[in-house]
């Protein structure tokens, strides 16, 4: 025991630190971050993937929108009309239990004319009796918006609004709110975690007084921008209301009244006491800012989607909708109801309101009640006090296996009661605490009791890549350090604004800053894929691939070096910003072919390196990576010379000297690791470069358009740039979309 007296007081500092964590003396945003993760990761192992068949969708899709010729009903909005035929489709013939729409109808529909009729009664034919005659007989059939509203008249529709949070000086009131479902001083003196806004956009008020009901449609987004919560109760002028899947279980089950259950134990300030929202026979945990985790049954598609102009053509037989909840939404991106969410980073909006109905129907909603601190303290207490004391007796491997157990252990009671009786209790900080003492105990055995050894291995390992020194050793005959022609690829890299990064630092950090930056990255290159460092040159770090041992697979080892490397730097970065120092970004640019391979230099110095044109225009491929946005660039030759790798095709372009155009390419991942969003937005720009070569412009503007909305990527920006110059000059006929460089 008094031998391990240190690694046991370092493991109890350790556990103290996570335990202050979780009792809320501070917070790392670190934890916080890998707790919504191991949320997400549980939520994808446990869901169930099936269809849910209460629930459809009425989908304003891309073929609802196309021209009437084509078969849909154009661009929306539709007129009213065509929506409350709409209403007399699902509930005279199909039979719908309920419809809710994730639309908001806070404008006048003016579609039929009739305003422009109107003013000519009062101007110009404000004389003519026959006019105004015939005028105020087809003004029922005109006014629209109150078709509409007649059509909803005795139905369970229920409509939705959305709440804003502008100023409230200056806040935005359109429209008309529903009743709220709890009224002012509904919780008397007690605070409770409710959302509040400031502003509305609601829908007419019309249209709201002939609704059965209304809900909100606002997500409640977390901070790494996914939307894992719907806020069951928002507050809004003193007053609370409810989601449009609330609105829509009531009005399925005769509206019956909101009733919020508080605890009585809720006057702590890190609980607001608001545990459950209870109407009829259902019961919804919320958190403490009353929102509920949203429920996903799978990635997009758990519930059934029909085109909605299908419906209102008849084309949807009438069993596959009577008895039907239905939600009318849209999955076409120019309408931007998309979200980010635990499942997919591209999921419908109308979709998340489908699984919230399913949870609220099947009462499987996950609750975080308030115990959880508590727990979460106890189990990390356990773990630590038992780990930190026993680590340090065991040997490596039994530390190893005692750590993998205590693993496992939590994760699987962890699912346990997640699965079966749906309680979110915290993981990550018990995982990660397992996982530090376990590092520091082995890291504490290696830097200091195999210091001596270290010092002796790592000096001749500095300078050339251990396992190419041993291989040549194996064969000193076969290899020689004479300059030679061989075909081989080359790796660029350089940190991005690195001088204004310099100037930000003290001398000393940016000695360990540059230190800790070129290390990963060798290590990168050199441990991880076999490259040889050629130099360094200030950031910048240079490798090459197939010299001085002869690798066949030199381009495919360059490319994942690349990809790599953008990961540690990630990582890295990260570090390096909490320790309050500028974060950073790379560019890499890769290329294969012919060049020169030996040592060379002069008499007093040379160098183990490679030259050539070739080499060249690796360094100009990395010198424009940033006129693009991306953060690797390789060329044709490397991307001939690679497989099982998925690659952006970016542009085609002659750079400074040389005389032919090459089609420059960005790697993005292994194949099959690349998600399937990404590999979608490489067609959509795939269609978009191809119109932009073709001097369509009007076509490649109008899906990078759409693409720079979803995406928001610089490269989007840079092509919608050059179109607009070659609108104003326009390229000779014969131009084939090279871009030229004149800059290094």
């Amino acid at each position: 025991m008094k031998k391990n007296l240190n690694r046991i007081v370092i493991g109890l500092a350790i556990t103290g630190f996570f335990l202050a964590h979780a009792i809320h003396l501070f917070r790392l945003p670190l934890l916080d971050n890998l707790e919504s993760i191991a949320y997400d990761t549980r939520l994808r192992l446990t869901m169930p993937r099936t269809v849910d068949p209460r629930v459809v969708i009425l989908d304003i899709d891309e073929k609802s929108l196309l021209e009437k010729e084509k078969g849909g009903e154009g661009r929306w909005p539709w007129p009213r009309d065509r929506l409350a035929l709409l209403l007399d489709k699902l509930f005279d013939k199909y039979g719908i239990a309920v419809v809710g729409f994730d639309v908001v109808f806070a404008e006048r529909d003016e579609s039929s004319g009739i305003r422009v009729l109107e003013r000519l009664s009062q101007r110009e034919l404000r004389g003519v009796p026959q006019f105004q005659s015939v005028l105020d007989q087809v003004r029922p059939q005109l006014e629209y918006d109150d078709i509409f509203a007649r059509k909803m008249k005795g139905r369970a529709v229920v409509l939705g609004h959305v709440f804003l949070s502008d100023d409230p000086a200056n806040a935005s009131r359109k429209g008309m709110l529903p009743l709220p479902v709890l009224p002012e001083g509904a919780f008397g003196q007690r605070r409770i975690g409710v959302t509040s806004w400031s502003g509305y956009t609601a829908n007419l008020e019309r249209l709201q007084n002939s609704a059965a009901s209304a809900g909100h449609i606002n997500p409640l987004p977390d901070t790494d921008g996914i939307t894992r919560r719907v806020p069951i109760l928002v507050e809004y002028g003193n007053a609370y209301y409810e989601p449009l899947s609330l609105a829509m279980v009531r009005a399925v089950h005769g509206n019956p009244p909101v009733q919020a259950v508080v605890s009585e134990e809720g006057s702590s300030t890190q609980y607001s006491g608001l545990e459950w929202v209870k109407t009829g026979p259902f019961e919804i945990p919320v958190d403490d800012q009353a929102a509920a985790l949203v429920p996903y049954r799978g990635g997009k598609g758990s519930y059934r989607y029909y085109s909605l102009v299908d419906v209102l053509h008849e084309r949807i037989p009438v069993e596959e909708l009577k008895g039907k909840i239905a939600l009318v939404g849209t999955t076409a991106p120019g309408l931007l109801d998309l979200r980010a969410t635990p499942v997919d980073p591209v999921f419908p909006g109308v979709e998340i309101h489908a699984n919230l109905i399913g949870g609220i129907l099947d009462g499987n909603i996950k609750q975080r009640p308030p115990y959880v601190v508590g727990a979460e303290f106890v189990l990390l207490l356990i773990a630590g006090l038992a780990l930190a004391l026993l680590l340090p007796l065991l040997t490596p491997f039994k530390s190893m296996l005692v750590s993998a157990l205590a693993l496992l252990g939590v994760i699987g009671a962890n699912l346990l009661v997640f699965q079966s009786g749906n309680l979110v209790l915290p993981l990550a900080s018990g995982l990660t605490l397992i996982l530090v003492l376990f590092t520091c105990n082995m890291a504490y055995g290696f830097l200091v009791e195999a210091r001596g050894t270290r010092l002796i291995t790592g000096l001749f390992g500095q300078y050339v890549p251990p396992e190419l020194v041993e291989e040549m050793a194996r064969n000193p005959e076969q290899f020689n350090m004479a300059p030679r022609a061989e075909e081989l690829s080359v790796l660029f890299s350089d940190v991005r604004g690195f001088t204004t990064i310099s100037e930000s630092l003290s001398p000393e950090d940016l000695s360990v800053y540059i230190n800790d930056y070129l290390t990963t990255m060798s290590l990168v290159i050199r441990e991880g894929h076999r490259g040889t460092l050629d130099k360094y040159i200030g950031d910048a770090v240079m490798a090459f691939w197939g010299a001085p041992v002869a690798n066949p697979n030199h381009a495919q080892g360059a490319v994942l070096a690349a990809l790599d490397m953008i990961k540690q730097a990630k990582v890295l970065s990260e570090k390096f910003h909490a320790k309050n120092w500028p974060p950073f970004a790379i560019g890499i640019g890769v290329n294969s072919g012919m060049m020169r391979v030996g040592d060379m230099g002069s008499q007093i110095r040379k160098a183990y390196t490679v030259m050539g044109d070739a080499v060249n225009l690796g360094s100009r491929l990395e010198g424009i990576t940033k006129q693009y946005g991306v953060d690797i660039l390789i060329g044709q030759e490397t991307k001939d010379r690679i497989s099982g790798i998925v690659l952006r095709e970016i542009d085609m372009v002659q750079v400074k000297g040389k005389d032919e155009p090459i089609t420059i390419y960005q790697p993005l991942g292994l194949e099959g690791e690349v998600e399937q969003a990404v590999l979608d937005e490489i067609k959509l720009w795939n269609q978009a470069l191809s119109y932009y070569r073709a001097q369509e412009w009007d076509k490649a503007e109008m899906q990078l358009l759409n693409l720079q909305k979803i995406f928001r990527r610089y490269l989007y920006e840079v092509f919608i740039e050059r179109i607009a110059a070659y609108r104003a000059n326009p390229p000779e006929a014969s131009w084939t979309g090279v871009h030229m460089f004149d800059t290094k």
